[in-house]
């Protein structure tokens, strides 16, 4: 039995899991804590994977190893392969003022999404380079390398004296490379930081881009996240993948590039050579961790009182910006309860407006995305949200299509594995392993509730304040 390594590396923690290349089928699997907070050391993400392989029972054995990583976070590093600060995560949102900036300096939103497949907002890698440049201008002096941390970790696993790659999924998340035409824009970045600098090499996705400084196997290029867990899950034309961890992302594999000058759909690449056209926002499943302490309940219990109210929970609407907003672009927007009655208000109400709030702000995208050409045929539901039977029910009545629910597991680090079996047999498609089966969950929609509890939402979204 041949085995392979796949890794996420989140915001949170670092996974990895040991694989069968053949199957499919998970060996061993070990986890590790990232530190909390929106800027981090990449050297906290290389102790934690060394700890989730440790956990893992180590790596020796594998043939080949691939990283999945949370996007768009700034690797600054010098002239001699050091960092130079601490790395600004996508949820960090100090540089929403030099996205607004970049957008008006090259040309607007309509030229940015023709040109890049995106407009910036506060998550994106260019507009956090602006914002080095402006606040810490020694520090973006002694930048001389931009990368991501799935491609850091990458070239740390090749000892750090190879040359540093990435891949298409990750580099379309930056800002300066676009998905369309498969190159960089340097002028972008130069525009961005105030100086040029070093990027990774785009490998193609069934690219070995190195091996081990020290074991005897083979470095997939890695890929985003989002990518990683749209090809642990098999997803394909048709297939909507919605995952509710820190953040909620909706995501359409496509067969041609997004280009939305409104800038909620960022045309991203996936891990296969195809396109990846993404919707995501910043308030997740922490939206339902906020709403069980308030109501003190666990998630279980949040799941029983959202269930236990009719749709449209009695007209109470709660409009999730609770950490600011990136779909719509709204960094400075707070949450708000709203449609609060005498009778009305109850703890059942609340629950069900939380879920109901958190889906319909996705399903906004989902209707982005199908304004980009997306076919819509079902949703694949992901994250730790997915256990709650309120939120799989509740989003399917919301969303109006099929929702699927695979059964739990890490599917970001499985893409990346997939990815690093695909390594050891390159040409062709990625290893055909099993994606359904045992253990799946189905809900449809049940009548069109759904439409009364978006319009409503509609009616609430632009009520929401800004914070002082």
């Amino acid at each position: 039995m041949s085995l392979v390594a796949g890794v996420d590396s989140s915001t949170q923690s670092c996974k990895v899991l040991v694989v069968d290349a053949e199957t499919g089928d998970v060996v061993r699997r070990g986890r590790a804590p990232h530190p909390a907070g929106t800027e981090v050391h990449p050297d906290h993400w290389w102790t934690a994977l060394q700890d989730a392989a440790a956990a893992a029972g180590g790596l020796d054995d594998v043939a080949a190893v691939s990283v999945g990583g949370q996007q768009h976070g700034m690797v600054a590093l010098d002239e001699d392969g050091d960092v130079v600060r601490p790395a600004l995560l996508w949820n960090d949102t100090r540089s929403a003022g030099a996205a607004r900036e970049l957008t008006g300096e090259l040309g607007g939103p309509a030229a940015w999404a023709a040109r890049v497949g995106l407009v910036p907002v506060a998550s994106f890698t260019v507009t956090k380079l602006r914002w080095l440049a402006h606040h810490e201008p020694a520090a973006a002096a002694r930048t001389a390398r931009v990368c991501l941390p799935h491609d850091w970790l990458t070239w740390r696993l090749a000892g750090g004296d190879a040359e540093i790659t990435t891949d298409r999924s990750d580099a379309s998340g930056t800002g300066y490379w676009s998905a369309a035409t498969g190159s960089y824009l340097p002028d972008v970045l130069r525009q961005a930081l105030g100086h040029d600098a070093g990027v990774p090499r785009v490998a193609a996705p069934d690219e070995t881009v190195g091996a081990s400084a020290t074991e005897a196997w083979a470095l997939g290029p890695g890929c985003g996240d989002n990518a990683g867990a749209a090809l642990g899950l098999g997803a394909g034309p048709g297939d909507v993948v919605v995952s509710l961890g820190t953040s909620g992302v909706v995501t359409a594999v496509a067969e041609v590039p997004a280009a939305d000058p409104s800038g909620a759909v960022a045309g991203f690449a996936d891990a296969t050579g195809r396109f990846l056209p993404l919707v995501a926002t910043l308030n997740g499943a922490q939206v339902l961790d906020v709403t069980a302490r308030l109501l003190g309940v666990d998630h279980e219990g949040l799941s029983r009182l959202a269930l236990g109210t009719p749709p449209g929970a009695d007209g109470v609407v709660l409009v999730p910006y609770l950490q600011g907003e990136r779909t719509p672009d709204r960094p400075r927007a707070t949450g708000s309860f709203l449609g609060l009655t005498l009778d009305g208000t109850t703890p059942a109400t609340f629950a069900r407006a939380a879920v109901e709030g958190l889906w319909c702000g996705l399903a906004d995208g989902l209707d982005a995305l199908r304004g980009q050409g997306a076919d819509v045929r079902r949703v694949l539901l992901v994250g730790g949200a997915a256990a709650s039977r309120a939120v799989r029910e509740i989003g399917a009545e919301v969303l109006g299509v099929p929702v699927d629910v695979p059964p739990a597991e890490e599917y970001v680090a499985l893409g990346a594995a997939r990815q690093a079996a695909w390594v050891l047999s390159p040409g062709g498609d990625p290893p055909a392993w099993p994606t359904d089966g045992d253990g799946w969950t189905r809900c449809e929609p049940q009548g069109q509730s759904g439409v009364s509890v978006r319009a409503r939402y509609a009616e609430a979204r632009g009520l929401t304040l800004d914070r002082t």
